[in-house]
């Protein structure tokens, strides 16, 4: 059997990643070639008029690679058009201009410009032909260019990009602006796989069996007829060869030919949230022994369902789905997200036992998908945030859009996703304002369901009805229609709905970080599960002077926040203690998580709380006890009021009466030093790999200063680059495309990208009146 050499392998699990899509790999030079077009773009944050045309001169325009969102530059201002939901950064007109060349070779084939999300209202020429227009800023598309492409020695060839982001406000949260994710150009044979057309399902998936199907089309843009034959291999998640078919047809010319094959397996890996083994179907179309198309398409083996008695079950286990929902700004980069920014998201949201993600409230960008695919999450895949009726702050956004895309959207979505295992749930709409007590509004909602089921038989299909008390939909027939009734907020409603109806499949599709909502979540068989109100902070949405929602179980910059730290005692399956405290006296202002106060002698009266999944907790101030408490039954916290005095207070959580976890803070003194640290040690020369170098302020006992706030200006030697920089603070309104950032409490982020392969850099961090810090970050050549 064939087996891939492990660095093969790995080659092309990264390709996968790099280019963007899981469904396609650099094959035989004389099958599909693959070329990334994220470099060497030109680009003016204005309108040009004539900048489609071959002969426009760009001399003056700003070079730069892509993905690239140029809102997140800011300036921030309270006047931006975004206003409240754009977080009150840049709007406006952008273009984008690319030149390349074809050589003589190339005329044999066909070729494709492939964007994986321009925002928005974009419009796509080549050599001043206009391709097309895309308003839906959020979704994957592309262009056939070959009869308008010039081949040849010294012939040029131009594709130039406008995107209008000028009609505000578009939107309720932070979009971006402009080339924001990954560009390529596919070349292929006459004879070739159509775009997104491999699908594979597992209709039998256990331990024992796998029986593995794969649809796909042909599609043959010569002028001749000709048999050809669809090979599949499967490659298990060592790359090792496992199973292997081909089908011979008659391809007519300029037709689209269905291939259909079915494969069966003995012992599969299965995917699952401990376990995400995944699979790779190598698809060839060949005549006679000449490859003359490949791509590999990346799926997992699984069996996901949904019970109206017992929730959500995977691969036979019965499984809460504990779930986050994310908007797809990765903070301080906007919304070119580097997907070394959602690893290290991910691996803190692992860490604080979630298991899935909602994205919201639209498409995310393919690779997104991979990691989740990678790492095991349970992801819902949502359409979009409005329909036809408007929404407060976003009144010109996808709504004007909506009758006539939403197909074309939706579509594109099911295609381009259906192949990832994580995905295991499909939702149209969020908190849709149409009126769906109507035959219009049931239509609208039919028809999406329908057109995904048709796409997709393999998946069901939800939506986050918006009270659906006073809407009717619980009585009007609507949730009737609904694979999984979803609702936001409003737990007891969709509780009670459940008991009245219990043929329905219920699903929290938004929820709060409060006790109350998990205690349904926890105690109620039928809740499948829930997908908290957020994961991270994000862009948007928010009031003046705030510029970022702040109700993440992290911050922008992936600091723990209180309900962080109280959602780790309740979902970890590991022991957890967590200590805050109420930041001002008498159990005023803010939960924080350290033992220094902002005034050491107006603080006298301490508020505490412990967060804690162990049997009891113990909490002691100073090495003196201050009793022992059990854990409450309904998962609240354990409280005290202590009476503060300097020093360290320490909580030792117990089970069986022996010590499971801890945790202590001690008072901090005055600043002294700066200490860094970064969240990967070696990076690669890749756009999407990053580290997260953190700047701590401590005392001269290495005790973080939570209260300072000095400015941090980092400085770095060696091949790497400053992307940006960050607090986690939502009322700071400092750049974040610079090199100083000032602390907020007690830390200071930047982040960091290699500027070429191999070697050393050195990051250092300095402020007024501290020792500063250094740390190295190691280049893989």
């Amino acid at each position: 059997m064939m087996k891939i050499a492990p660095l093969v392998y790995l080659f092309l699990l990264g390709f996968i990643c790099w280019a963007g899509t899981h469904s396609t790999v650099l094959a035989q030079a004389d099958a599909r070639k693959i070329t990334s077009f994220d470099k060497d773009w030109k680009f003016l944050k204005a309108d040009a008029a004539g900048a489609e045309k071959v002969a426009f001169d760009d001399a003056g325009w700003r070079k730069l690679d892509v993905p690239h969102d140029w809102s997140i530059e800011g300036p921030y201002d309270r006047n931006n058009p975004t206003g409240r939901g754009g977080g009150y950064l840049p709007a406006g007109i952008g273009w984008y201009r690319k030149a390349f060349t074809l050589t003589d070779a190339d005329a044999r084939k066909l070729h494709f410009i492939e964007f994986d999300g321009v925002m928005a209202n974009s419009d796509v020429w080549i050599n001043g032909v206009h391709l097309g227009k895309r308003p839906f800023g959020y979704i994957s598309f592309g262009y056939e260019l070959t009869k308008h492409l010039n081949f040849g020695k010294g012939k040029t060839n131009v594709i130039a990009v406008r995107a209008d982001n000028s009609i505000q406000p578009a939107s309720r949260y932070y979009t971006g602006a402009g080339l924001y994710r990954h560009v390529r150009l596919v070349s292929v044979n006459p004879v070739h796989l159509v775009k997104w057309s491999v699908f594979v399902t597992t209709p039998v998936a256990t331990a024992q069996k796998a029986s593995v199907n794969l649809k796909a089309q042909v599609n043959n843009q010569s002028a001749a007829s000709g048999e050809y034959s669809l090979e599949t291999t499967i490659l298990d998640p060592s790359g090792k060869e496992v199973q292997k078919t081909e089908t011979k047809q008659t391809a007519p010319a300029g037709k689209i030919i269905d291939v259909e094959q079915q494969l069966e397996l003995s012992n599969p890996k299965l995917w699952g949230v401990e376990q995400p083994n995944v699979y790779q179907a190598l698809t060839r179309v060949k005549s006679g022994k000449t490859v003359v198309d490949e791509q590999i398409t990346t799926f997992g083996i699984r069996e996901a369902r949904f019970e109206a008695a017992t929730g959500f079950w995977l691969n036979g286990e019965n499984l809460k789905i504990k779930g986050v929902c994310l908007h797809h700004d990765g903070g301080a980069v906007g919304a070119a997200v580097p997907l070394g920014v959602w690893e290290q998201r991910f691996k803190l949201l692992k860490e604080a036992g979630v298991n899935g993600i909602r994205v919201g409230h639209n498409p995310f960008a393919p690779e997104f998908l991979d990691l989740c695919d990678r790492l095991g999450f349970l992801v819902m895949n949502e359409t979009f945030d409005t329909w036809t009726a408007a929404k407060n702050h976003g009144e010109k956004g996808y709504n004007l859009h909506f009758t006539e895309w939403w197909e074309k959207d939706t579509r594109d979505l099911a295609l381009r996703d259906r192949n990832h295992p994580s995905v295991v749930i499909y939702s149209v709409g969020n908190e849709i304002r149409d009126n769906l007590d109507s035959p219009e509004g049931f239509k609208k909602y039919k028809d999406q369901q329908d057109l995904l089921h048709r796409l997709d038989p393999t998946r069901p299909v939800t939506m986050g009805l918006f009270r659906p008390n006073s809407s009717k939909v619980y009585t009007n027939g609507f949730a009737e229609m609904m694979d999984v009734v979803g609702q936001n907020y409003r737990e007891a409603e969709l509780v009670a709905a459940h008991e009245a109806n219990p043929h329905w499949k219920v699903l929290g599709t938004e929820n709060a970080h409060v006790l109350e909502q998990w205690l349904v979540l926890r105690d109620k068989p039928y809740m499948a599960g829930q997908f908290l109100w957020t994961g991270f902070d994000y862009l948007g949405e928010a009031n003046w002077p705030e510029t970022t929602n702040n109700s993440g179980l992290f911050d922008r910059v992936g600091n723990w926040k209180q309900q962080g730290l109280q959602r780790h005692s309740w979902w970890s399956e590991e022991p957890v203690v967590h200590i805050v405290r109420k930041s001002d006296n008498a159990g005023a202002g803010d939960w924080v998580a350290d033992w220094t106060p902002i005034d050491f002698d107006t603080y006298d009266n301490a508020r505490v709380q412990v967060y804690s999944n162990c049997e009891e907790v113990e909490l002691f101030l100073n090495g003196k006890s201050l009793g022992t408490k059990p854990k409450p039954a309904n998962d609240s916290p354990c409280e005290w009021d202590v009476t503060f005095e300097e020093g360290t207070i320490k909580a030792v959580g117990r089970n069986k009466g022996k010590e499971a976890a801890s945790e202590s803070f001690t008072s901090a003194g005055a600043p002294a030093h700066l200490v860094l640290s970064a969240t990967k040690p070696t990076i690669s020369h890749n756009w999407d790999d990053v580290t997260f170098i953190t700047a701590t302020v401590v005392d001269a006992n290495g005790v973080v200063c939570p209260n300072a706030d000095k400015m941090v200006k980092f400085d770095i030697s060696g091949p790497g680059v400053i992307t940006a920089v960050d607090n986690g603070n939502i009322l700071s309104h400092e750049p974040y495309q610079a090199s100083e950032r000032r602390a907020y409490r007690g830390k200071s982020v930047a982040i960091i990208k290699a500027s070429k392969p191999g070697g050393k850099m050195t990051i250092t961090a300095t402020a007024d009146g501290l020792t500063a810090g250094t740390v190295s970050v190691a280049v893989k050549p």
